[in-house]
Parts: structure tokens; C-alpha cells; sequence
């Protein structure tokens, strides 16, 4: 018989379609774990039984997550406790970074089992930068409130990487096109199961393909690049942020001011900014 796992909190990934993408260690943890918490003991259920084994399960979720956390971080003093989510790493997008804080402020030992998370693989399928990435989750549904979450983060310059069901894909294609623009793109679906896909081309292409198209099914990853080279600041730019500028500083930090936003030249920006005064 396996020795008992150490008292504390096990963060176990588990595979997001294709079920031998369960790590050996994974299983392990989840054979030996005392009580595994999870989002829904049917889908947890069947994961087991793929492994052979039974365990006891609490859920832990959304919507009771508040009124449990206490009792299972209790329980880490004796037992141990497997975190997992229906697919994918625990944490991204759902509550468990609070169980692994309280965890830790109680002083029982956390320890992660990584493995399968859709946002990176989808990364890899989409052939898109990834030295520098930012992970969205879900954008509201809303539209005006979807449009100020992409207007916040279109300059930033990195992929974007964000999670959306089929019903809502081309509305939220739409809105991405309308805030960022002709980017590259794909949407990846169904990651490691029988019909994965990458579609890919620019957010306007993609936004007209899945417009009147029926909703895809599986779950859904979308990859939009990093904005271009934003084009070199014109004459014209420095001197109207200069005659902004000059409103409320002396000349010189005005041509200072200017100098680092724009990246133009300092002393050229001073002497336009002792012409502009005059």
C-alpha cells in the first residue's frame, strides 16, 4: 500500500480533453490524497476512475467557495488536500489562489503538481510572439464593458491570451477587431482532443468567419499578437504636446516632458519650446 501524503495543500493539474495527459505524479497525489476538493465530483469521478482508484471529494467552487475555505484549510493541519479544477491548472480562472493564501498563512505546506493549463498550449498552436504574454480570463460580457477591458490593454505590448464560450466568439471577435485593430490572431478549440483546431488570421477575418457561423463547441482560447512598431512622433506631435506642456511647466521641463513621451530630441524640443513663448 502507498504511504499517505503529508498533511497540506496539493494544487494538481489535470488534463484538458485527452486524459493521458495526466502525469504519472498527478495521479499519484490524487490516489493518495485524503479528500480531493473539486469544482464537479461527476467530472473528478470519472478522472478517477480512468486512474483505478476512489477518493473522497468536497466541492469547492464559485459559488460555496467562502463558507468551505475555512473547514478545508482546518482539515491541512491532519489531512491532505487536492485542489483541482474540472480541467486544467486550479487557479486560472477560478478561486483557489484564496485557499492557497490561507493556506499558507496558517503555516501547512502547499505544493504544486503542474501539468496541462489550455491558455499555454493554446499558445504554442497559435504561432503568435511568446516571449511576452498577458492572460485576460474572460472579457465581460457586456458590450460597453467588454470595449473599456480592451481599450485597457491595447497598447500594451504583448499577445493577449483570453478564454470565451462558443455562443459569445463573434461578438467578442467584433469587439476585439473594432479596439485593436488588424492583428494577427487565432482561435483555438477543443486543445488535445480529436478536432483540435487553430484557426488563424487577422481579428477582422476571424470576426466575419464566426459572425453568422453556429456557435463552436469545446472550450475556446483566443491568441491576438502584440500591437506593431507604433510610428516614429511627427513635428507636428511635438509641438502640440509641447504647447500642452507649456501650460503648466517653464520651457525647459516642458521640452523635457515631451522629450521622454515622444522620444524626440531634447535640445530641439527647447528651442521650439523658447519660440513657442514668444
Amino acid at each position: 500500500m502507498n504511504a499517505p501524503l503529508d498533511p497540506g495543500l496539493y494544487i494538481v493539474a489535470t488534463p484538458i480533453g485527452n486524459l493521458g495527459d495526466l502525469s504519472p505524479r498527478a495521479a499519484d497525489v490524487l490516489a493518495r490524497a485524503d479528500v480531493i476538493a473539486v469544482e464537479d465530483s461527476r467530472v473528478t469521478a470519472g478522472l478517477l476512475r480512468h486512474i483505478g482508484v476512489k477518493r473522497p471529494m468536497t466541492p469547492y467552487h464559485d459559488h460555496n467557495a467562502e463558507g468551505v475555505r475555512p473547514g478545508l484549510v482546518a482539515r491541512m493541519a491532519t489531512e491532505s488536500v487536492a485542489l483541482v479544477s474540472d480541467a486544467g491548472t486550479p487557479l486560472i480562472s477560478d478561486p483557489g489562489y484564496k485557499l492557497v493564501r490561507d493556506a499558507r498563512a496558517a503555516g501547512h505546506t502547499v505544493v504544486t503538481i503542474p501539468g496541462p493549463c489550455a491558455a499555454v498550449a493554446a499558445l504554442t498552436l497559435a504561432g503568435l510572439p511568446t516571449d511576452r504574454f498577458l492572460y485576460l480570463g474572460f472579457l465581460p460580457p457586456k458590450e460597453k464593458a467588454r470595449a473599456d477591458a480592451i481599450a485597457e490593454v491595447a497598447g500594451i505590448r504583448a499577445t493577449l491570451v483570453l478564454y470565451e464560450s462558443g455562443p459569445r466568439l463573434g461578438a467578442c471577435l467584433a469587439a476585439l477587431a473594432a479596439g485593436l485593430g488588424e492583428r494577427e490572431a487565432a482561435v483555438t478549440r477543443e486543445i488535445t482532443k480529436r478536432f483540435e483546431e487553430a484557426v488563424t488570421g487577422t481579428l477582422s477575418t476571424l470576426a466575419a468567419r464566426y459572425a453568422d457561423a453556429p456557435p463552436p463547441r469545446g472550450e475556446i482560447v483566443v491568441i491576438v499578437a502584440p500591437p506593431g512598431e507604433a510610428e516614429p512622433a511627427s513635428e507636428a506631435d511635438g509641438d502640440a504636446a509641447l504647447a500642452e506642456a507649456l501650460t503648466r511647466l517653464p520651457a525647459s521641463k516642458a521640452a523635457g516632458e515631451v522629450a521622454k513621451a515622444l522620444g524626440l530630441d531634447r535640445k530641439t524640443l527647447y528651442a521650439r519650446a523658447l519660440e513657442m513663448k514668444q
